[in-house]
Formats: structure tokens, sequence, C-alpha cells
């Protein structure tokens, strides 16, 4: 069992303010094209170099680019070859926007939230160039004045909440009145550390194991966006 209708709108009633992960809860960014031949081509990139001593065994084989990107960044921090690595990694991420699948009912669920009031801010792992290029091929533009995402200061990247503080710092936000929607444990952890009420996004089993893993609970996690709009229409 996960959130009842009850429970999504005692956790939706004081929200204002939602900080949306991207890859995710709006949209499967590598749908067209897929996260783990990004991740085997940015291991070759590092190899190709000779710097494929630097990768621990398992990141050769990770199926997820950014685990690759943050294993080099932990033994090669603020280097000319992380700046390399995450700025080819960014046009990776815009070559899948085109082929990116939107998330099952965000685009209704992002309107009509926007159209209650409700202001809006992207925080993802993701680049923001991404987000941006995501969000305008979707007409989003207008709902998402701010978009924070990965740097070459890849310390930055959640779990560490710097870029959550800096969307409640632009939207004015009280983080009581804000809610951090996301589909990992980094998202849930960085949400945590600045009291921002968290809602877990699961779109399968896989999903929702790594949520409760991390400490979410089930009154507190959703498997489809429907169950959000079904509450939020509810409530007004």
């Amino acid at each position: 069992m996960t959130a009842s209708t009850e429970d999504l709108r005692k956790l939706l009633a004081p929200v204002r303010y939602v900080l949306w992960d991207l890859d995710g809860p709006i949209c499967r960014l590598f749908a067209g094209h897929p996260a783990d031949d990004v991740a085997r081509e940015l291991v070759k990139l590092i190899q190709g170099r000779g710097l494929g001593g630097l990768l621990r065994e398992e990141e050769r084989f990770h199926p997820d680019p950014q685990a690759v990107l943050l294993g080099v960044n932990e033994r090669h921090p603020d280097s000319d070859l992380i700046t390399l690595l995450e700025d080819w990694l960014t046009q990776q991420e815009l070559t899948a926007v085109p082929t990116a699948l939107p998330t099952p009912y965000a685009d209704p669920l992002i309107r009509t939230w926007s159209a209650l009031g409700a202001r809006f801010a992207i925080t993802t792992n993701n680049s923001a160039l991404a987000a941006a290029s995501y969000i305008e091929t979707r007409y989003l533009k207008g709902c998402f004045p701010y978009i924070y995402g990965r740097t070459k200061d890849l310390g930055q990247m959640k779990p560490h909440p710097h870029f959550l503080s800096q969307a409640l710092k632009s939207l004015g936000a009280d983080p009581s009145q804000a809610l951090m929607l996301g589909d990992a444990g980094t998202d849930y952890e960085a949400a945590q550390k600045l009291h921002v009420p968290f809602l877990g996004y699961a779109r399968n089993d896989e999903k929702l194991n790594l949520l409760l893993t991390a400490g979410v609970e089930r009154t507190h996690i959703v498997r489809s966006l429907e169950e959000v709009l079904v509450a939020l229409k509810g409530a007004n």
C-alpha cells in the first residue's frame, strides 16, 4: 500500500511551492537515448584519455552515467577532466531531450497545479540546460521560472540541498509550505536537510523499494501522478 487520497490531501493542503525533480516525476529523459549506452560511452571517453585507472570496477559497468561521473570526481575533483566530462554529459542529455517521454499525467498535473496558484522550480541532478530544453518542448516554460541543475561543482548535486535551497530562496518559500516531488533517495535526503516535506514517485517496484529503503513513508509515495491529480482536484 502507498498513499491514499486522504493521505495526499493532507500532504498537499499547505503546499504553495513545489520543487520538482526532472528525470522521473516530469519525464523519462533517457527513454530514446538509453542511459546505459551513455554510461558506456562515458567510460570509453575516460579510458580513451588513458585515465581508466580512475574508475572502480563497478563504475566500468554502471548503467547510470552520473554514477560514473561522480566516481571520477571523488578521486579527481575540481579538475579539467571533470569539466570535460560534465560538458560531455550535458550534451548527451540535450541529445536525449527530443526522444524523452513525458511521465504519465505529469503535464496535466503541472498545468492544473499551476492554475490553482502553486509556484514551481526544478531541482535536478541533470543539467539545467537539458531541463529547460525539455520543458520548452512541452510548452511548460511559463510554469517553471526557476531551474537548478548540475554544474561543474558536482559536490552541489543532491543529496546536497544546494539546488533546493536556491529554489526556496528564489521562490521566497517557507519550507513548511513547500513540497519536493522526487523519485530517488537523494531527493528525499536533500529535502530532509531543509525540512521540506517530500512526496515520492515510484513508477515501478524497484523505485518503490529504493524510496522505502531511504526512509520515505509509504503514505508519502505514489505509483502514478494521476493519484496526485485526483487528490488535488478533490481538494479544490
